[in-house]
C-alpha cells in the first residue's frame, strides 16, 4: 500500500490502467502531467502555484527522476509526485481515461534528423490516441519548443485532429513557469514557440 504524500508514484501493476486515486487520493482535484520534466523546475514550480491542482511529473532518467524526488521530499509538497516511466507509455495506456486536466510537453528531443522525424512524441499513435483518452472534455494540451521544425509538425498533427480545438496563448495570459531548458534556450537567444489545444467534451 503506498504512502498518501509518497514522492514517488509507483503503480501496483505497469500492465494495466492506473486508478485515478492511486496517482493522489483526492480524484476531485484537478490533474496535471508534466511529461519529461527534467530537473523538476516547471514541475516544483507549478505545484507550489498551485496548491489547489495535483502535478504528476514523468521522467525515464534515473538521475533526473531521483532529483525531482528528493526536491519533493526536501519542499514538503503533498501535491507533487514523480512516476519513472516513458512518456508515449504513460498516456497511452497507464494514465486513467479522462483524468488530466492538463498536459504539458515542454522542450522535447526534437528528433531533428529526418529519417528520425517518427520518433517524435506528437507523430507518436500511442501518445495521440493516449492523449484523447486521458485528457477530461475540456482539458488542454499544451506544447513549448525552441526548434522550429518539432513546432510545424505538432501544428500539422494536431490542428486538423478531431476532437482537438487549437486555443490562444500569449505570454502572461495565466502563470506558468519555466522549465532549465527554456532558461537556456532563451540565454542564447532562441525563440520559444507554444501551443495550446483543447479536448472538446
Amino acid at each position: 500500500m503506498q504512502r498518501v504524500h509518497d514522492a514517488e508514484f509507483i503503480p501496483a501493476d505497469y500492465f494495466r490502467e492506473a486508478r485515478r486515486e492511486e496517482i493522489f487520493p483526492d480524484s476531485s482535484r484537478a490533474l496535471e502531467i508534466d511529461l519529461g520534466c527534467g530537473d523538476g523546475t516547471f514541475l516544483l514550480a507549478m505545484a507550489k502555484h498551485h496548491p489547489e491542482r495535483d502535478f504528476l511529473g514523468v521522467e525515464r532518467m534515473p538521475g533526473r527522476y531521483e532529483k525531482v524526488a528528493r526536491a519533493i521530499r526536501e519542499q514538503g509538497l503533498t501535491n507533487v509526485r514523480v512516476l519513472r516511466l516513458e512518456s508515449s507509455y504513460t498516456v497511452g495506456w497507464l494514465l486513467p481515461a479522462q483524468s488530466v486536466t492538463r498536459l504539458h510537453l515542454l522542450c522535447p528531443d526534437p528528433w531533428p534528423k529526418a529519417g528520425h522525424a517518427r520518433r517524435r512524441m506528437v507523430r507518436m499513435e500511442e501518445f495521440q490516441r493516449g492523449l484523447a483518452r486521458v485528457l477530461v472534455p475540456g482539458g488542454e494540451f499544451l506544447l513549448k519548443t525552441d526548434d522550429t521544425v518539432y513546432f510545424e509538425d505538432a501544428q500539422e498533427q494536431f490542428d486538423p485532429m478531431p476532437g482537438f480545438t487549437r486555443a490562444s496563448w500569449a505570454i502572461g495570459d495565466f502563470f506558468y513557469a519555466m522549465t532549465d531548458f527554456e532558461r537556456h534556450w532563451l540565454r542564447l537567444d532562441r525563440s520559444i514557440h507554444r501551443a495550446r489545444w483543447i479536448r472538446s467534451a
